[in-house]
C-alpha cells in the first residue's frame, strides 16, 4: 500500500518540472504539483528512494534509463482514438491517398513516406495503415510496400501496446472503425488484435521529438496531432522548425483540430478542404 503521507514539496516539483522540460519539452503547470506527486509516488517507492529529491537524483544519473522511462511513462497522459476527429481521415482517404496512387501508377514517385509523430498506443498509425491497405488493394499494380509508415513515441509502455496491436473492447467504440473491425482485427474473448498484414506496414520506434532528426527520411505526410499541446513555447517553435525541414516540398502536415501554428512557425501555410485543415510549406518568392 502506498504511504498516503508522502507528498512532493514545491522544491522537488520544480526539479522534476525543469527535468521534463529540458529532456522532453513538456511544460508542467504549477497546479499540477499534487497530480504529478501522486503519479510519481509509486516509482519513488519502487526505487527505494527516501524522498522525491533522492528519486530525482537517482533518475538523473540512471545509466539504464529505466527510471527515466518510468517518469515519462507516468507523466505523459495517453489520449488517443481510432480515426480521431474523423474529418482529416476522410480527407486522407478520399483525396490524399488517390493522388498518391495516381503518382505511383504513373511513375511520378516510387514510394510514399508517412510519419505518425506521437503515435501513443498505436491507433493513429494503424488507422493510416488500414486506409492505405484498403486503397492499395483496389490497385493490382500498386504494392503496400511502396508505403512506409513510421510511428514514433517517447513512452516505452505506449509503444509496447502499439507493437502488440491488442486492444480492449471498450477502446474499439468508434463509428468510423466499424467498417474495419471485421476486416482487420481478430477477436479473442474481449480483445481485438490487429492482423499481421497491417502490423507489418508500420515501423514503431522510440523517439524524442526534441532530438536531432537528421537520420529521419523526408516525409510526404506528417501527422503530429495533439502532440505539442503540453510543450512550452520555445519547444513548440523548435519542433515545427524541425518538422519543416523533414517535410517534402509538396508534403502535408496535420496537427490537432484545436491546435494552430500561429505564434510558433512561419514556415507553413494553412489550407482547408471541406471540414478539414492541413499545412504545407510556405513558398518563398525568389
Amino acid at each position: 500500500m502506498l504511504d498516503s503521507q508522502i507528498s512532493i514539496s514545491l522544491e522537488e516539483f520544480f526539479l522534476f518540472r525543469n527535468y521534463v522540460h529540458q529532456e522532453y519539452g513538456i511544460a508542467l503547470k504549477d497546479e499540477e504539483i499534487t497530480q504529478i506527486g501522486s503519479r510519481l509516488t509509486r516509482l519513488m517507492l519502487e526505487s527505494k528512494s527516501t524522498n522525491f529529491k533522492d528519486f530525482y537524483l537517482k533518475a538523473k544519473n540512471d545509466a539504464t534509463n529505466k527510471l527515466k522511462d518510468g517518469i515519462i511513462d507516468t507523466i505523459t497522459s495517453v489520449e488517443t482514438d481510432w480515426f480521431r476527429d474523423t474529418n482529416p481521415w476522410l480527407f486522407f482517404r478520399d483525396k490524399i491517398l488517390p493522388n498518391f496512387i495516381d503518382d505511383l501508377r504513373n511513375k511520378r514517385r516510387e514510394n510514399v513516406v508517412i510519419w505518425s509523430a506521437g503515435a501513443s498506443t498505436g491507433q493513429e498509425p494503424y488507422s493510416i495503415a488500414m486506409l492505405v491497405d484498403e486503397t492499395v488493394k483496389k490497385e493490382p499494380k500498386i504494392n503496400s510496400k511502396q508505403f512506409f509508415i513510421l510511428a514514433t513515441d517517447i513512452s516505452p509502455s505506449s509503444l509496447y501496446i502499439a507493437n502488440s496491436g491488442r486492444y480492449s473492447e471498450i477502446s474499439m467504440k468508434n463509428e468510423m472503425l466499424k467498417a474495419y473491425k471485421s476486416k482487420y482485427f481478430e477477436k479473442t474473448d474481449k480483445i481485438y488484435e490487429i492482423k499481421n498484414e497491417i502490423k507489418k506496414m508500420i515501423y514503431f520506434m522510440k523517439f524524442n521529438l526534441l532530438n536531432n532528426m537528421d537520420d529521419l527520411p523526408t516525409f510526404d505526410v506528417i501527422f503530429c496531432r495533439n502532440v505539442a499541446t503540453h510543450f512550452s513555447l520555445d519547444m513548440k517553435i523548435k519542433l515545427y522548425e524541425k518538422l519543416a525541414e523533414k517535410l517534402d516540398s509538396k508534403g502535408m502536415l496535420f496537427i490537432g483540430k484545436d491546435e494552430s501554428l500561429n505564434s510558433y512557425s512561419n514556415d507553413f501555410e494553412r489550407f482547408e478542404y471541406q471540414e478539414s485543415s492541413f499545412y504545407r510549406l510556405r513558398k518563398i518568392d525568389v
